[in-house]
């Protein structure tokens, strides 16, 4: 169904280079990024409160990665979540008149779009925790496929040098949200296993039919390309929205959820770490803040909300606007309380109104 070594041959190709360094200052920049990673590991503990002191959790590997090694790692992480998918959707072909032939030629276009796809986000991506990734030689994990961190170090010199700010008090700033990230599922064990119950869900909904897919994504695609009648919305929906099922949009409504918490609470833990080890953080938000919000060319924007990307930048705003009301309602160690378990997670409802989860978990636990 997918071709994935052309898929990476094809974003590999496409990939657009990176700021020019020299290679002695690459090699500075690495080993910086590493330490800040180090660095920001400890800040991160301190301020969330989330691993009890003299407990460690299973470590997982920072690996500071150029835009290529960034689609490599992220192939082989769609890999294994869509595998049940796509198995599914290559036995239902195979059991079709030339159903050989189509999955050949299909997974040869697949490859080659899904390529395209990845390379246009690999120029994007700061840093990345990889949650589902297999280990290999190349990418090790932790044990048991616990999971890798990412750093991609050509997108952060050149969004450094965009935004005229301090090398080294940016590239902590990046290390202290993608280190978040890090500390949720390392310190959260049943994070992982609920998050990847979730998509399996969504997946398992998928239709198997192919014509049927292709008919979604025709009127979705119309529907994007302005095919609707005048003066009728598309509600902002991406193209992923668009060609859902009922009951997928019910479990994505649980996953955005989820993702404006994770997002939204490594945004406010990067802030608040920011002004005791990050002296220009005033100065760095500002001006990443002004680029999330004015994007870049019109193409740019038209392929972020064709892909959902606007609805990321919205995680994060919101979900960071939750933590911070639940924080000065009932503290960090109040707000600790959402990672007990599946139930105490916010609802997409409850990211918007922060007192009805406060009401939920605090008020209910102590009548």
């Amino acid at each position: 169904m997918v071709d994935w070594n052309l898929a990476v041959a094809t974003a590999t190709r496409l990939v657009r280079p990176g700021p020019d360094v020299s290679r002695d200052e690459a090699r500075e920049i690495v080993a910086e990024l590493r330490r800040h990673a180090k660095a920001a590991e400890e800040h991160v503990r301190a301020f969330t409160r989330m691993i009890p002191e003299g407990v460690e959790p299973e470590d997982t590997p920072v690996l500071v990665v150029d835009r290529a090694g960034w689609v490599k790692a992220n192939v082989a992480g769609f890999r294994e979540v869509l595998r049940p998918l796509l198995d599914k959707m290559q036995e239902r072909r195979g059991n079709s008149p030339g159903g050989a032939v189509l999955g050949a030629v299909g997974g040869k276009v697949t490859g080659v779009e899904l390529g395209a796809l990845l390379s246009f986000l690999s120029s994007r991506v700061l840093g990345q925790y990889e949650t589902f990734a297999p280990p290999s030689r190349e990418f090790p994990s932790a044990p048991g496929g616990g999971g890798r961190l990412l750093l991609v170090a050509p997108n952060i010199v050149h969004v450094e040098r965009e935004l005229d700010v301090a090398p080294h008090d940016f590239r902590l700033w990046v290390c202290l949200h993608e280190e978040t990230h890090r500390t949720q599922f390392t310190a959260v064990p049943w994070l992982r296993d609920h998050l990847e119950s979730e998509i399996q869900s969504f997946l398992d909904q998928t239709e198997v039919d192919p014509m049927t897919v292709l008919e979604r994504l025709r009127e979705a695609a119309q529907s994007l390309a302005g095919g609707r009648p005048e003066g009728e919305e598309d509600e902002g929906r991406s193209l992923v929205e668009l060609v859902q099922t009922p009951a997928q949009r019910e479990i994505l409504g649980r996953l955005t959820a989820v993702m404006s918490l994770l997002e939204g609470h490594a945004d406010y833990v990067m802030d608040g770490v920011g002004p005791q080890v990050v002296p220009s953080v005033g100065e760095i938000r500002e001006k990443f803040q002004q680029r999330r919000a004015k994007g870049a060319s019109r193409l740019d924007m038209a392929l972020r909300k064709l892909l959902g990307l606007d609805a990321k930048l919205r995680q994060y705003r919101d979900g960071e606007r939750f933590v911070r009301a639940v924080v000065e309602e009932v503290g960090m160690d109040g707000f600790n309380r959402v990672w007990t378990s599946p139930n105490t997670l916010p609802t997409k409802s409850e990211i918007a109104t922060p007192a009805d989860w406060v009401a939920r978990v605090h008020r209910r636990a102590e009548s």
